[in-house]
């Protein structure tokens, strides 16, 4: 049982009857007009990705050279997101968001006409400050206008760009690549950002008092550089020694050093801190932000396995490649909102436990495949997985916000988007690390395919184990106190 002591309102949670899950309409209107702009961040994500190898033949660049088009963004990326909560609280909401949106827009017309690698990256960097931004700022604008109410609903809908840009970035990668100049990839961003700015500039409520917080330089100082050298680690673990090599050893070091750093500065510094961590006291976005974390290696990082198994070992186009991983997204597409309006009624538990049992299950046949096997048979158990996909990601990222107060929604979008981002990167590491090994010994086809079975396989066992770490989240949300009569 909780109270509330009096003149406090009560912490805002999701309800439980319908007339408090019930979202505003100009909740929608935020929603939407935050989604448009998203949208552009996440299909560039992911369209750029099937885009490296032509990038490095126009450009006449090294493939270790032009991998830094991908590896320059999500660096950015890093750096920025941990600022973006005072940002925020310097320039305001809704000042921000366009602020953001519009480096965004510079960064992809730029990026479109870039004349060699060099500039290509640093466009891509500028493009990185922009998402990193986005990307928090859009749970945290959604968030805090919907006061707490229908938590998994709104996180249903927040969480589309996310499973749209799987499904439509390779395949319009693979399109424009095929017809048209790879300088399009970028124009295609231009359209979503100018009609998000205007949706925004319209649809977002005005910002209220900006509060004028001092800058944590050293919890920048700290916080940024860790999570850059943890992420730049773990990209080069793909090359020839894995996690022994130096370029991944010394940074993942001196990054995870500098994270621990910033924590025992953070608790010294309590509410002054870049980052408040001390919002994990709160058991539901440290129990999500573990899960998010680990999801990583379960979830996304078999997201690297699907691409390389179509096109390496049964010698597939990007192209057809993506259309082949369409039933996965069509899957998160379908079972996201019903898993949203669930994880409102009976918490994020159950839902994230046969979610992740879904996805283990729905990996194994790709354990079993080899060169020849029928794709019909591998797309429904790509559907299937995308089903589970949807009930395991939308409840945890729900849950992260519940029962939070409105000053504490920035903080806590950072803190779940740095779990997702770097567990993402590690669950990648993992998997990449463990395929080479495997591939290294397989002098034949059918060594191929064993050993891209025995990396599949490893994402079963990583996902078994998210079934039995989701027992350890809250279980079904409490409902909303009703308002005392006046």
């Amino acid at each position: 049982m909780s109270t509330t002591q009096p003149g406090r309102a009560a912490a805002p949670g999701p309800a439980t009857d319908a007339e408090s899950t019930k979202i505003d309409p100009a909740v929608w209107r935020t929603i939407w007009a935050v989604l448009v702009g998203a949208l552009a961040v996440i299909f560039d994500t992911t369209i750029v990705s099937v885009a490296l190898h032509t990038l490095s033949t126009d450009l006449h660049a090294s493939v270790s050279t032009i991998q830094w088009v991908s590896t320059g963004y999500l660096l950015a990326l890093a750096v920025i997101i941990p600022i973006t909560g005072w940002a925020q609280r310097m320039l305001g909401t809704k000042r921000l968001w366009l602020i953001a949106l519009s480096i965004f827009l510079g960064g992809s017309i730029l990026s479109s006409l870039a004349w060699s690698a060099p500039s290509l990256i640093t466009f891509r960097v500028v493009q990185g400050i922009g998402g990193g931004v986005m990307l928090p700022l859009m749970s945290t604008i959604v968030m805090q206008a919907a006061g707490g109410k229908a938590l998994g609903q709104i996180m249903s809908i927040v969480s589309l760009p996310a499973v749209l840009g799987p499904i439509l970035g390779p395949v319009i990668g693979g399109v424009i690549l095929t017809h048209l100049h790879w300088s399009f990839l970028f124009w295609v961003n231009v359209p979503f950002c100018v009609v998000g700015l205007v949706l925004a500039s319209i649809m977002i409520p005005k910002d209220g008092p900006v509060h004028r917080a001092s800058f944590d330089i050293v919890g920048f100082v700290l916080l940024a550089p860790g999570l850059v050298g943890i992420l730049y680690g773990l990209s080069n673990t793909s090359g020839t020694g894995g996690f022994t090599r130096a370029d991944v050893l010394w940074p993942l070091i001196g990054g995870v050093v500098l994270l621990l750093a910033f924590v025992l500065w953070a608790l010294r510094r309590r509410t002054k801190a870049l980052i408040d961590i001390l919002l994990l006291r709160h058991w539901a976005l440290s129990s999500s932000s573990v899960l998010l974390f680990l999801s990583g290696i379960g979830l996304y990082g078999a997201m690297l396995l699907l691409p390389l198994y179509f096109q390496q070992l049964r010698g597939m186009t990007p192209l057809d490649a993506g259309l082949l991983l369409i039933p996965q997204g069509v899957g998160t597409f379908l079972s996201r909102s019903i898993a949203g309006r669930l994880s409102d009624t009976m918490g994020a538990r159950w839902l994230s436990v046969i979610g992740f049992a879904i996805v283990a299950v729905s990996t194994v046949p790709f354990a079993y495949a080899g060169g020849q096997t029928n794709e019909i048979w591998l797309m429904v158990a790509l559907l299937v997985r995308g089903l589970g996909l949807g009930v395991v990601t939308v409840p945890l990222m729900a849950l992260a916000f519940r029962g939070l107060e409105r000053p504490e929604i920035p903080d806590a979008s950072i803190i779940s988007r740095i779990a997702t981002q770097v567990g993402g990167a590690f669950g990648s590491a993992v998997l990449a690390v463990i395929l080479a090994g495997a591939l290294a010994t397989a002098t034949t086809a059918g060594g191929a395919a064993g050993a891209f079975q025995t990396a599949f396989w490893w994402s079963v066992g990583f996902s078994a184990v998210g079934v039995v770490l989701s027992l350890m989240l809250p279980g079904k949300p409490p409902a909303v106190a009703p308002a005392p009569e006046a």
